[in-house]
């Protein structure tokens, strides 16, 4: 496995593949892309899963977390996901958060992210914010 930054652009096809297949690509792009940080895990050169990183001042935000359904339960998600907390933490955020579905709760937990709010629908699909303090 391979992490390293990839432009924005790259993340949209695993974005729509896995987060919102049955809207229109456009649906998974961000305003705000640009200004990110974008990585990708890479296996036998292929991306297999995404992650973007949105750094203001002491706050970081994570956004479109996808790993190709094949792919998951291997460990790349956890990589992405350590190499971006770490990330976050080396560019002076002193916090952290996401939406996350709420069935992913229990994958976020393992990294101590909680829960910053009530549970609430995106599409009909249950969120919950999460955040972390970082060191």
């Amino acid at each position: 496995m391979d992490l390293r930054p990839i432009p924005y652009a790259a993340t949209y096809p695993l974005r729509h593949q896995v987060l919102w297949p049955d809207k229109p690509p456009a649906y998974c792009h961000l305003p705000e892309d640009p200004a990110g940080l974008h990585f990708g895990a890479f296996q036998n050169d292929e991306l297999v899963a995404v992650i973007s990183l949105f750094v203001q001042g002491p706050v970081a935000q994570f956004r479109k977390f996808a790993t190709r359904p094949d792919c998951q339960g291997r460990g790349l998600g956890t990589a992405l996901l350590r190499h971006v907390l770490a990330e976050a933490a080396r560019l002076g955020a002193r916090r952290i958060w996401c939406s996350a579905r709420l069935a992913t709760l229990p994958f976020y937990e393992r990294f101590g992210l909680g829960p910053d709010g009530p549970a609430y629908q995106k599409e009909g699909i249950p969120y919950v914010r999460l955040h972390k303090a970082l060191p």
